[in-house]
């Protein structure tokens, strides 16, 4: 039998997995990191969300694990190289919530670009205050994507249809879907000099970690509107709210913060800016789904030797 902890509790779309009689699933929610350093050594496999950090640490104090499951996309929350070398396989579902975050990045744009926030709270309050939220319609304006992956490429197909023309920055962009979905492809500094709204699809690594920072945000046009639904430590939130509270950026609307919790508030305090705690990924249906895809691909992994979505197998 093969013994798993889960770190969360909602269970729904892992009756496969729970009914499966060669698993044991035990689940242990809000686990301090020593409280799951210590739990671990006695487990063969591990399924988490965002909130859990596995560390080298935690991998290092593991005895018998073999999997580490990711119910969701991002997997910098993962010490991948320790795993690897311990012979781990790290595997995530890419496209589960690929349009509960696709529909939260546009979600987030409207209400950047017609003050909804504002002016909801305004009439709660009693107040009948129209000229003071006079918005900027999307239709006409430039997008430029940062990240042209699966999220990235279906943000671009609606938006087309709302009449914005599309330019994205990947260095991995498939030609042919670009052209496909009407996304010319520019370098990074041409999306910055070009775009009213820019828009972050990309994952966190060496190369991403704070790309938006005071640097680059003098490149882009005055009045730029950023929306990043991501990883937030691709952005430098200091240097972001500097920008806004300068005028150079006319607003941000941001789901992903550097730490989260956070710990520093000044960007979420900064006017102009429209702010969720992480929900991108936040719907019954995504959270269905990649429980359903992560259980069956731990499931294919222990009773069929078949590894699928790992992101750091050995080729």
């Amino acid at each position: 039998m093969h013994k798993i902890l889960m770190t969360y509790d909602n269970t729904e779309g892992l009756g496969a997995l729970f009914s499966n009689k060669e698993f044991k699933v035990e689940i242990h929610n809000k686990l301090s990191q020593e409280e799951l350093k210590e739990l671990i050594k006695e487990y063969d496999g591990l399924l988490i969300r965002s909130e859990v950090k596995v560390t080298k640490e935690i991998i290092e104090a593991a005895q018998k694990l073999k999997f580490i499951g990711r119910a969701g996309t991002g997997v910098d929350n993962i010490d991948k190289e320790t795993a690897t070398e311990k012979g781990i396989i790290v595997a995530n579902v890419p496209g589960g919530n690929t349009i509960s975050a696709t529909e939260h990045t546009i979600g987030l744009m409207l209400s950047l670009a017609r003050h909804i926030p504002e002016a909801y709270k305004s009439l709660k309050n009693k107040k009948w205050d129209r000229k003071n939220y006079v918005g900027t319609e999307l239709f006409g304006k430039t997008l430029g994507l940062i990240g042209l992956g699966r999220i990235g490429t279906e943000v671009a197909k609606r938006l087309n249809a709302f009449g914005m023309k599309v330019i994205a920055y990947d260095p991995f962009a498939n030609q042919e879907t670009a052209k496909n979905n009407n996304i010319e492809l520019k370098t990074i500094d041409e999306v910055f000099a070009q775009s009213h709204y820019i828009s972050i699809h990309s994952p966190l690594n060496d190369s991403t970690r704070e790309m938006i920072n005071a640097q680059a945000i003098k490149k882009m046009k005055d009045g730029v509107r950023i929306i990043n639904c991501a990883r937030g430590a691709i952005i430098n939130e200091k240097d972001l709210s500097d920008a806004i509270k300068s005028g150079k950026v006319a607003g941000a609307a941001i789901d992903v913060f550097a730490k989260e919790p956070p710990q520093d508030w000044t960007l979420i305090e900064t006017d102009h800016t429209v702010v969720t705690p992480h929900l991108a990924a936040s719907t019954d249906e995504a959270q269905v789904r990649v429980a359903k895809e992560i259980g069956e691909v731990l499931v294919d992994f222990f009773t069929k030797a078949i590894v699928r979505n790992a992101v750091n197998a050995k080729k």
